[in-house]
């Protein structure tokens, strides 16, 4: 087994390789003048079984275009089997028509992956479940309850919590989460003006005196979240923090985090986190290289990846 990193998060292409004890292949990634990427593989890989790690992060452009030349370096050095291990999918809100002529990029994403030659794809909490139907090879969709259900019983321990989902189209995904933790549920009734800015309209069940988390795959503004903590505690919630897979948290959202009514935001390091979010003292980052790792470690040995969430 070899893996082998990108350059969106070496952090935690590191922290996954300790925690599998198995070293990173060495790779040159370079830039040519014009932007262009270069990708060769530094070790012999003929005939082994290779995991790229790379996040499709900010900037998504770049890190698409490093993990699709890294596929086909990969495929033309002989690989046995090539696994893209996409802890962030860039380009996943994309995933149907939203207008009469605008694309579903999250489908051309993975044709182009497939093309590229990836035999198959470990990813985790992809933003639409369906996305999976959008790759003609296996992909594997992590799910994060074991990273964040530990960190909640430490915490709210004995205490009455309710899980409530942001917005209509998260209700699965908060029913999902709250069946794990054995908590109520409640649902944030919001209209969106227009892109970037929501508008809380009313919550739907019992939160007065509980201890609201607010589940969501991504941050991505931070606004959506804001103005559901505003909402619950008006409502009458005992305190509000927010479980979030993956932290975006793009144009200054750390300072609208600090301002709202949140005690806390929980992130993973599915992405690699600018030194304004990791010094923001509301904001906690817990790792997925064991949650990862382990899947990778069963992909290997082709054994169940579903047995991590029972």
């Amino acid at each position: 087994m070899k893996l082998i990193s990108g350059t969106s998060n070496p952090a935690l292409s590191q922290a996954i390789s300790d925690y599998l004890k198995v070293p990173l292949t060495e790779v040159s990634i370079r830039r040519f003048a014009d932007k262009e990427v270069f990708v060769e593989v530094m070790e012999d890989i003929r005939g082994e079984d290779v995991f790229f790690i790379q996040s499709t992060s900010y900037p998504a452009n770049v890190n698409v275009m490093e993990l699709l030349i890294a596929m086909d370096a990969i495929r033309r050095a002989s690989a046995r089997r090539v696994t893209a291990v996409i802890p962030y999918f860039g380009y996943a809100r994309q995933d149907r028509k939203t207008g009469s002529r605008t694309p579903i990029t999250a489908k051309l994403v993975a044709n182009l992956i497939t093309t590229a030659g990836a035999n198959r794809v470990l990813t985790m909490e992809l933003h639409a479940g369906q996305i999976q139907g959008f790759f003609d090879i296996p992909v594997d969709n992590l799910q994060i309850g074991p990273i964040f259900k530990p960190h909640i019983n430490e915490h709210f321990k004995d205490q009455k919590i309710c899980v409530v989902s942001p917005d209509v189209g998260g209700v699965v995904r908060a029913r999902a989460f709250a069946k794990r933790i054995d908590a109520d549920l409640a649902i944030i009734d919001k209209r969106r003006e227009k892109a970037g800015v929501s508008e809380v309209m009313n919550v739907i069940g019992d939160v007065e005196g509980q201890i609201c988390l607010l589940v969501d795959d991504m941050v991505d503004s931070g606004g959506t979240l804001c103005n559901a903590a505003g909402a619950l505690k008006a409502k009458g919630a005992k305190e509000v923090h927010a479980y979030c897979v993956h932290g975006v948290l793009s144009n200054e959202a750390e300072q609208r985090i600090m301002a709202s009514d949140m005690k806390s935001l929980i992130i993973s390091d599915s992405i690699a986190a600018r030194e304004e979010v990791s010094a923001c003292p509301k904001i906690k980052i817990l790792s997925v290289a064991s949650l990862i790792g382990e899947a990778i470690i069963r992909t290997h040995r082709e054994s169940s990846i579903s047995e991590l969430f029972k």
